[in-house]
């Protein structure tokens, strides 16, 4: 066995949404793996202490910070500037950048639903083209997208959440088999609640919870490091064969029947 698969020594990953949660975490894991991380979010101060926090963990890794919000045009360009003036040599993607509002379908406003579609869907489809020409340099790439069980299934966080996240996973399909052929593997992984800030309010509620952890057949909340570690697999070398898949991370929530 080789276990330069199983590392992302030499690697550098752009991570969006990075300075809490979910994203956070796959910043730790793709750091304790050997990565270099591009670290993007909207709040300065969030992202300094994030990278305060690394820099002091993982003293072998660089770690560059830029606040930007991905959903608006300007800013996604000004991140890819960013890289540019950095000149290092971008290999991995991680589209975690995600918002909702939960509420019945006739309730939303329609700018409402267009900001969540901004945000979850094009968001993830122009950083990726962005990140195209980076990553078809390195050769072999990866871009992993976090979509939901939301896009999957039906679940209680409103119909456009549910449909934002639905169209990441078709994205996913669309540009593992367009961009094969450029060196660059597209996945996606889609969990289930997970302990993160977002979750706290709905999960606060004993009976809400208790309805949840009775669909989950793991009877339990999942950790930000669980999605974390489903991430970094599919950056790795390890998984150079994985392209076009939607992992789920739930707990085995969309598998269980009545």
């Amino acid at each position: 066995m080789n276990p330069s698969r199983w590392r992302l020594d030499g690697q550098v990953a752009l991570v969006s949404g990075a300075s809490k949660g979910i994203g956070y975490a796959c910043v730790r894991e793709l750091a304790a793996l050997g990565a270099d991380v591009l670290l993007v979010s909207r709040d300065e101060a969030s992202l300094e202490h994030a990278r305060s926090e690394l820099a002091e963990e993982f003293e072998e890794r660089e770690f560059y910070t830029f606040a930007a919000d991905v959903s608006e045009a300007e800013q996604r360009l000004e991140v890819f500037d960013w890289i540019a003036d950095l000149d290092i040599g971008l290999s991995l993607l991680v589209n975690n950048v995600g918002a909702n509002v939960t509420k019945p379908t006739l309730e939303y406003t329609a700018d409402e639903v267009r900001e969540l579609v901004d945000t979850n869907v094009v968001s993830v489809f122009e950083m990726s083209r962005l990140a195209h020409p980076h990553l078809a340099e390195h050769g072999h790439a990866a871009i992993v997208n976090i979509a939901s069980v939301s896009g999957l299934t039906h679940v209680r966080t409103g119909s456009p959440y549910g449909m934002t996240k639905a169209a990441i996973v078709q994205l996913t399909r669309n540009l593992a088999c367009e961009w094969a052929e450029d060196g660059i593997r597209v996945n996606a992984v889609a969990p289930w609640y997970i302990r993160t800030q977002r979750t706290a309010g709905p999960l606060a509620d004993p009976d809400y919870l208790d309805e949840v952890l009775q669909r989950t057949p793991m009877g339990r909340i999942g950790e930000p490091e669980e999605v974390a570690a489903a991430v970094a697999f599919l950056c790795m070398p390890a998984s150079s064969y994985v392209t076009g898949e939607c992992v789920a991370v739930d707990g085995g929530f969309l598998h269980f029947g009545f």
